[in-house]
């Protein structure tokens, strides 16, 4: 368990680390799918951005409610949202990033990130560091899922030579 702002803002920062070897790949690679039968469960390296970056962004989005409010609407929703549709979120948000141009989806790559972090120093300690139904959530959509992935980064990027 976090009991620093600071802690966990370098632990994620250092598991978000090995992901941006994704933005060294040229579309075409990005593009390419990974083996069905394998750890990439047949993603290319753009729907693993995709799945990465488009939680990223459901996160960033709960700590700009947090920074402002004792509460998060979108975590609300996005739980019942979860409940309701389960793995049908992720297929949404893949069509969803397959329609955005090459450029859309590496400059979030490149930005998310880096928001995340800085909304993150703004919000009060007690509203997601201190209080423990948000301490889990932000570690597990964080830390936790870059490790979960990071055997289909690997797959992506020994597949296109960058590992």
């Amino acid at each position: 368990m976090y009991t620093a702002a600071l802690e966990f803002l370098e632990d994620e920062r250092d598991a978000w680390r090995p992901y941006e070897a994704l933005a060294g790949l040229t579309d075409a690679q990005l593009e390419r799918p990974t083996p069905a039968d394998g750890p990439g469960m047949g993603w290319s390296g753009r729907e693993l951005i995709a799945h990465m970056v488009g939680w990223m962004e459901h996160v960033l989005d709960v700590a700009r409610e947090l920074a402002v409010g004792d509460r998060s609407g979108s975590r609300q929703r996005a739980v019942a949202d979860w409940a309701a549709r389960g793995d049908g979120v992720n297929d949404e948000l893949r069509v969803a990033w397959a329609a955005l141009p090459m450029a859309d989806v590496r400059h979030r790559l490149t930005t998310v990130p880096g928001e995340l972090r800085g909304t993150l120093t703004v919000v009060p300690e007690s509203r997601w560091l201190k209080e423990a139904t948000m301490h889990a959530f932000f570690v597990g959509d964080t830390i936790e899922h870059y490790e979960d992935h990071l055997p289909v980064l690997q797959t992506v990027l020994s597949q296109a030579g960058a590992a």
